[in-house]
């Protein structure tokens, strides 16, 4: 099995180890590439930078995404480590004064998605491996068949027997977007994960290639992620429960001015004009097809329900 260690500062564990998260934004001040050591559902462990020098948590890799800094606020705010989005972009730009315009007014940053992350008591922590260089910067890669990869992951899994992730019953497959044939090993974990607000809109906005799925608009500040059966009726933060919308859309689909046919067309309801005496730009939607579908279809029987 491949886990990663990454490398963080001890303020953004501190501050994070002290809240309740159920998702979390392990960013990366530097917006240029994306994170792709690991595939989805492995673990992620953090790493202390020195004088600490241990690991200190583990997370469940959700998605990886290249968001402005706004955007990333938006989606997860505290659960990014700091307390303000003021704090948060003095922080970023600090980190990228050397080597991209300080003066950029809405930088992007890579953000990796992280869920159920669980931070171990001190007395805990695990030292790192023997073969851990200090000149590694952002992280490494270890797998379980080998030596040392093997010794951290066997204390790692003793602390996680003791966690609250096995309070939870399991689930028939996970809510992460895995890899066909995902290996047994790992299924004690991912059956039992589940997918926060934050990481379901960052899974969302990619399967969806970062456009409204009704009028393919592509400012991502305007962009949201829409349940079809409503989260709060256990509605799950699944792929095939959402659906990426504009704002306004969005709103008129929880309120049911707008709704999907069975066939996935959209039908846009009479009481917007009766109600309101406009509606215009909405009624242009009418019967329309959906322009976008995520990399994985909609469930059908998703939709059936909402069509009326």
């Amino acid at each position: 099995m491949d886990f990663y260690i990454g490398v963080t500062d001890y303020d953004w564990f501190s501050f994070l180890s002290k809240r309740e998260n159920e998702d979390i934004n392990f960013w990366q001040p530097s917006g240029k590439t994306r994170f792709n050591a690991i595939n989805p559902g492995a673990p992620f462990l953090f790493k202390l930078k020195a004088p600490h020098n241990a690991i200190a948590g583990i997370g469940f890799f959700s998605s990886n995404s290249i968001l402005p800094i706004e955007v990333a606020w938006d989606i997860f705010g505290e659960r990014n480590g700091v307390a303000s989005y003021f704090q948060f972009r003095k922080t970023i730009i600090n980190y990228r004064s050397f080597t991209n315009n300080p003066f950029d007014q809405n930088p992007n940053i890579g953000c990796i998605v992280l869920t159920d992350p669980i931070f171990f008591s001190k007395k805990d922590w695990i030292r790192i491996p023997q073969n851990w260089s200090k000149n590694i910067v952002k992280g490494k890669t270890y797998n379980t068949s080998d030596e040392m990869g093997q010794m951290v992951w066997n204390q790692v899994e003793g602390l996680l027997q003791n966690s609250n992730l096995f309070d939870r019953e399991e689930s028939e497959k996970s809510q992460l977007i895995l890899e066909d044939n995902e290996p047994d090993y790992l299924k004690k974990y991912l059956t039992r994960i589940r997918l926060g607000q934050g990481a379901f809109r960052v899974s969302l906005t990619d399967a969806y290639h970062r456009k409204c799925a009704i009028s393919g608009e592509r400012t991502l500040p305007v962009l949201e992620a829409a349940h079809i059966k409503p989260y709060s009726v256990s509605g799950p933060n699944h792929l095939s429960n959402g659906i990426l919308m504009r704002a306004d859309l969005h709103k008129l689909f929880d309120s049911g001015y707008l709704t999907l046919t069975k066939d996935l067309k959209v039908e846009v309801s009479k009481r917007i004009k009766e109600e309101f005496e406009n509606g215009k730009d909405y009624y242009k939607y009418q019967g329309q097809d959906l322009m976008m579908l995520p990399k994985r279809t909609l469930s059908q029987s998703n939709v059936r329900g909402l069509a009326q």
